[in-house]
């Protein structure tokens, strides 16, 4: 269950992913729009990490892809997949290690993500939802093909605030008739 592309390789967490996954999640401006809080201990990192290794990316509920760099086999960011109970459906999010954003990474690992639920799993919609401040991520969803559906308003208590949320949708039948 691995997942290629040519500079990534997509894989399951392991053990020893949990100093690195506390690393990058601790970064404040990582943090910034996601639902945890920085620093991000490394007892919490571990706790994560064997969750994620016994979920799967064919089963209804939450998988965490490991982005591991191939250059260096370095673990980078995660890519998370929540697929519905019908197994048509999911939602898409995506972390990256600060050092390697603004180098493509992000959305070259979605991208491959996309194309096994699209290709090989057969899914329907997949949909993508950010803090309307984050320019990144709603830039990497339209880069993407995916269509900006809604902006909901004072949507989501977090972090001390009430912040808007964009929600994104990508259809498979629009992914591939990209060929």
């Amino acid at each position: 269950m691995l997942i290629n592309t040519e500079r990534l390789l997509l894989r399951r967490f392991r053990p020893a992913d949990a100093p690195v996954l506390a690393e990058y999640r601790s970064d404040p401006e990582v943090a910034r729009y996601q639902s945890w809080d920085a620093p991000f201990p490394l007892l919490k990192a571990e706790t994560a990490v064997v969750n994620f290794m016994e979920s799967s990316p064919d089963i209804p509920g939450w998988f965490q892809w490991a982005i591991e760099r191939l250059e260096d086999r370095r673990l980078i960011g995660d890519v998370g997949v929540r697929l519905h109970d019908n197994r048509l459906q999911a939602e898409i999010g995506f972390t990256l290690a600060t050092p390697y954003q603004k180098m493509g990474y992000a959305t070259e690992a979605v991208r491959a993500v996309l194309d096994r639920l699209f290709r090989l799993q057969g899914l329907h919609k997949v949909t993508g939802e950010c803090d309307a401040r984050n320019a990144a991520s709603a830039g990497l969803l339209e880069r993407l093909g995916f269509t900006r559906e809604g902006h909901l308003r004072q949507q989501t208590f977090i972090k001390g605030e009430w912040t808007d949320d964009l929600i994104y949708g990508l259809l498979g039948a629009d992914w591939l008739s990209d060929d």
